[in-house]
């Protein structure tokens, strides 16, 4: 799910890609349903290729958006309740307890809430990353399990 939502450098919010052409991208933005070209000189990152910083393994994003949804129980974060650093590490701390507190910065935290609020407010409670051929054809999958 989350290959399709895209963050766009110096736009705020998330959208959702619609389709592409050769030198540009068709997208939606989740809050308001509008849609515009994104060229090529912006930079453009799809949420399923981010992933945090921890002291082992690096996380995908998606598991800590499920991480942030159990402990919310898939509801809107108040982000005015996390405004100053020791705010923002205690409410990191209780949903990813060994994250890199050095290479995490406050400003990564606080669009982990403010993407988790968008994405709960568009209705998008499953973080979990499918596999893309899976969500691209579910009926062809169908047929091969009833031979």
């Amino acid at each position: 799910m989350l290959k399709k939502i895209l963050s766009i450098s110096g736009r705020p919010g998330l959208y959702k890609l619609i389709s592409y052409g050769k030198n540009m991208l068709l997208v939606e933005a989740i809050a308001d349903g509008k849609r515009f070209p994104v060229h090529s000189r912006e930079r453009v990152m799809s949420l399923g290729d981010i992933s945090m910083f921890t002291t082992d393994d690096d996380i995908p994003l998606s598991q800590v958006l499920e991480k942030v949804g159990k402990k919310f129980d898939n509801k809107a974060i108040d982000a005015k309740a996390y405004t100053t650093p020791e705010q923002l590490h205690e409410f990191f701390g209780s949903v990813l307890e060994n994250w890199d507190e050095d290479r995490v910065h406050n400003s990564d935290i606080k669009k982990v809430i403010a993407w988790y609020n968008i994405l709960i407010g568009a209705g998008i409670t499953d973080f979990t990353a499918k596999d893309e051929e899976e969500e691209a054809k579910p009926e062809e999958h169908a047929e091969e399990k009833k031979d």
